[in-house]
């Protein structure tokens, strides 16, 4: 008996694949060019209704703040065109021209292995990380994000950050020295009765604020001169990415496959089919609430015996 030896059908299945599969549940096949861009806006709708679904764990991820003194906001921005945003900092530990794929850095503490950073007006995406140097895989990835590739000196700042963010889920404050302390999430009203904003101190709770084009985190204590250059450690929440080209994979885990085919194919239906609307709502509710159970982060479970005593 032979095998096919791979499990990524996920990975090569394209928005293409996932519109047409969605039509021929419905009983078409053909359709024209505007059912195609129909249908992938459609996607992407159902994309944004699953972020008010709740966490997706495949969309989790971390990262970092460095703390300076008297700052208590740091801001994630939905794309670096909306802004720049705050993250992990450092500095060139020499200069690089606009062509460079290794970037000397002073630090790289806290830096995942691969990521985005932001010199001056350029944004570069780095895939690696070997000493104290960013390696940058070609020069495709240099000046990305709308951003123009140039030289910068010695010296000049460095942010590692992110992009995306729909939530910050959990945090820490993190010393130098890996030591984290949780700190607890507050609300608005919470953090609208503290009398004193800008105590200074180790911060102890974070309010976060979600925009239309940014997530911003307000601490409380404001970092003091005694926590600068320490950390605010964070699991965030990522959108979910835009369908794009046709060709394109979707920003999906595989679990997710049945109930985002099933999905599209009811809102196709309440465009193209009507009559079959209510039919194909059940099949995607069903599809998406064992999605939803199988998706998730466990901890271990523990079993105790029950002692049962019969009756005599």
């Amino acid at each position: 008996m032979a095998f096919s030896g791979t499990s990524t059908f996920e990975k090569t299945f394209s928005v293409d694949d996932i519109i047409t599969e969605a039509f021929e549940r419905l009983g078409f096949f053909d359709y024209t060019g505007n059912d195609l861009r129909s249908a992938r806006r459609s996607l992407n709708i159902l994309f944004q209704e699953w972020q008010n679904r709740g966490v997706h764990f495949w969309e989790v991820d971390s990262h970092a703040f460095t703390l300076a003194t008297d700052q208590n906001t740091y801001t994630i921005y939905r794309s670096p065109a909306d802004g720049n945003a705050d993250g992990i900092t450092s500095n060139l530990s020499a200069a690089i021209n606009s062509t460079d794929l290794t970037i000397p850095m002073e630090s790289v503490t806290q830096m995942p292995a691969s990521g985005k950073i932001r010199i001056n007006s350029e944004v570069i995406k780095y895939s690696s990380i070997s000493n104290l140097n960013l390696i940058v895989s070609s020069t495709a990835d240099r000046g990305i994000d709308d951003t123009t590739a140039a030289g910068h000196a010695q010296n000049d700042p460095v942010t590692n950050f992110v992009d995306m963010a729909s939530d910050i889920l959990e945090a820490s404050y993190r010393t130098l020295t890996d030591v984290d302390t949780p700190l607890s999430k507050i609300n608005r009203s919470q953090y609208s009765a503290f009398s004193n904003k800008i105590s200074t101190g180790q911060p102890s709770q974070y309010w976060v604020q979600r925009f239309i084009d940014r997530v911003t985190v307000t601490l409380y204590l404001t970092p003091g001169a005694n926590q600068n250059s320490d950390f605010m450690h964070f699991y965030y929440l990522k959108r979910i990415q835009d369908a794009g080209a046709y060709t394109n994979e979707a920003d999906v885990v595989n679990r997710f496959v049945p109930c985002m085919c099933a999905g599209l194919a009811y809102y196709m239906a309440q465009k193209k089919a009507p009559q079959r609307v209510q039919e194909m709502k059940l099949l995607y509710e069903d599809e998406l609430n064992r999605a939803l159970q199988e998706d998730g982060s466990p901890a271990s479970v523990y079993i105790s015996p029950k002692t049962y005593y019969p009756e005599i």
